[in-house]
Order: C-alpha cells, then sequence, then structure tokens
C-alpha cells in the first residue's frame, strides 16, 4: 500500500450542528500543507456539504501537491435532490482537474443512512436508530420496508453514476458503509469507511479483502479511533460519548483520554491492509473542529471523542497528539 492519506472535513450539518463553524482559508491552507509537507501525506479526502469549502480546500491541497478526494457530504435530502447536488459538485470538481495531481470524484458517503428514501426515517439518527435497532431484523413488516429501500438503492446508484459522468472525466468512487450493496461495476475504485471494532474485528481483514473480487483498487476512505481507553474497541461510533442535548455539550460518562489507543490502531490496521494489499487509506481525520481539548475540564474534554490527529482548542489553535508522529514516521518511510 501507497502512504497513508488523511480525511479532511470542510463542515457539514449532522443532528442540527456543523461540524466546523469556524472556516478561515489561511488556517485552511496550512492544515493542507501540514499533511503535505509534515505528514508525508500523498492525498486527502476534502469533505463537507458547502462546494464553496470544498473547491477552497481542494485548491489549497493541490497547491501543494496532494492528490484530492472531492467527497460531498450531503444529508437527509431525497434522493433526486442528492443526484442533483452531486451532479453540480461533479461539473465543480472537474474544473480542479487540470492542475496537477489527481481529482477523484467520490460521489457521497454512506448515502444509505445519511440520505432519505432507503432506511426508514427523517433524519440520520432516526435512521441510524432503526438500523441499530435488532428488532428491525426480526419483524417482518420492517424487513419488508427495508428491501423495498434496498431495491431503490440500485437504481439510484445507476442514475447518480450516470449524472455525474455527464459532467466529471475522472475516476470516481462513492464511500461506502461495510454494511452497504454497491454496484462496483459502476465505479472506478472500490471504496469502504474501514472501521474495526469488538464486534467485526474477527472477520474485518477478510471482509475488506473480499472487495478485490471487482477486479479495482481497493481503498479505505475511512479508517481511525478516538481518544479515550476503550476507543478501539468502538471503532466507528467512538464519538457517540458526546451528550450533545446538554448545553454546552458533556461527556456522557467518565473516561481516560489514551493518545496511545489510536497510535496502536493506525499501527494494526496499516498493517492489516498491507497484508490483504490495499490500494490506499485514509485516516479519519484531521481535526475534530468542534470537538475542543480542554486539558483542565476533563467532562468537557471533547477532543476524547474526536479522531483527529491534532487536538483543537476553543479557540481554534492545534496541537499535534501522538499519532500525529507516527503517522508521519509510517509515511516517511513509505
Amino acid at each position: 500500500m501507497v502512504s497513508i492519506g488523511v480525511n479532511y472535513d470542510t463542515g457539514f450539518v449532522y443532528g442540527g450542528r456543523n461540524t466546523r463553524r469556524r472556516f478561515d482559508a489561511d488556517a485552511v491552507r496550512n492544515d493542507l500543507r501540514v499533511i503535505a509537507e509534515q505528514l508525508h501525506a500523498p492525498a486527502v479526502r476534502i469533505s463537507g456539504d458547502d462546494p464553496d469549502r470544498l473547491a477552497l480546500a481542494s485548491e489549497a491541497a493541490l497547491a501543494v501537491g496532494l492528490d484530492v478526494w472531492f467527497s460531498p457530504m450531503p444529508t437527509d435530502l431525497e434522493p433526486a435532490e442528492v443526484i442533483s447536488y452531486l451532479a453540480a459538485c461533479a461539473a465543480r470538481a472537474e474544473t480542479l482537474r487540470d492542475q496537477g495531481p489527481e481529482v477523484v470524484m467520490v460521489l457521497g458517503c454512506e448515502l444509505s443512512l445519511f440520505c432519505k428514501g432507503f432506511v426508514p426515517g427523517e433524519t440520520s439518527q432516526e435512521r441510524i436508530a432503526v438500523m441499530s435497532d435488532p428488532a428491525t431484523w426480526t419483524d417482518p413488516a420492517k424487513v419488508a420496508e427495508l428491501q423495498a429501500g434496498l431495491a431503490r438503492w440500485a437504481g439510484f446508484q445507476q442514475e447518480l453514476v450516470a449524472a455525474a459522468r455527464k459532467v466529471f472525466a475522472g475516476r470516481i468512487t462513492y464511500a461506502a458503509g461495510l454494511w452497504e450493496d454497491v454496484n462496483w461495476d459502476l465505479f472506478d475504485i472500490v471504496a469502504v469507511d474501514a472501521y474495526r471494532d469488538a464486534q467485526n474485528a474477527a472477520t474485518f481483514a477478510d471482509e475488506l479483502a473480499s472487495r478485490s473480487k471487482w477486479g479495482k483498487p481497493v481503498v479505505a476512505t475511512e479508517f481511525g479511533c478516538c481518544t479515550y481507553r476503550g476507543a478501539a474497541d468502538r471503532g466507528a461510533i467512538g464519538w457517540t460519548i458526546v451528550d450533545t442535548k446538554a448545553d454546552p455539550p458533556v461527556l456522557d460518562g467518565v473516561y481516560e483520554r489514551r493518545e496511545e489507543e489510536q497510535v496502536e490502531y493506525l499501527l494494526d490496521l496499516v498493517a492489516e491492509f498491507d497484508r490483504i494489499n490495499l490500494a490506499a487509506a485514509f485516516w479519519f481525520s484531521f481535526a475534530g473542529f468542534e470537538l475542543p481539548h480542554r486539558p483542565d475540564d476533563p467532562q468537557h474534554d471533547l477532543d476524547l471523542a474526536a479522531y483527529g490527529l491534532v487536538a483543537v482548542d476553543d479557540d481554534g489553535n492545534w496541537k499535534p497528539k501522538q499519532v500525529f508522529g507516527k503517522l508521519a514516521e509510517l509515511n516517511a518511510d513509505r
């Protein structure tokens, strides 16, 4: 596998909150320079729901020699709205392709949950609750409703890719959840958000490796863990330790800050990715911009719930965590 890329969030709205309220162009350019020059990353996956922010960050990344995975994040839209939005973003990405490094178009992320029409529920949180409820899989009526959604999902993929290819001439992929059934014949790259946790640890690597059957590059568009003891076992749901209903948000229990957790997760998964010959992988993420590190206030030290390589304070300044140095070292060796 080549060097490890990095996910970079430009902000999107989830649960009524923006994952990045503060967006300063100079700070963004500095962050992308750090990813290229200090982390030695070959590529960055730039995500968010504002096309202008996506374009600005992408231009900054291309300027420092990073390949860009242009990754819009629509949430809670109807299927037709998703196709229109992502096709417009693909046209925007096409305008960046003459700047040197490669631009890959990522046609959404885990859309069966983040958008409407496939899983019951008006919001992403409601749909995640449906998928997480054991009763969903035992109630015949609920199973039938999910099957109907999956039928719509297949047709949706074809329409989405066709619309994007009309305006974008580069390689196209999709950031799939491990549970999603994707017709990879439609795409140029097989990509999956690859979080190992206690539930899937025994089958994780084999499940990823099985995606090579499509005869296309296989990429982990996300992998990572949070910054507390036991976070590795929770994988993609490690962030759920924050009570967002409280004002201000607070951790929902007592957790031990442990930056080594991220380092160990990084090394374990990179070893697995090398063993099964993944084409590329992207650590999630550079920073949790709305999860500030408050070392003197443990219950409000929201950085414990962040996957970031850096810890951000309340003023938007950041400092590297242990995993930052380890990723830089790994990439330098590669």
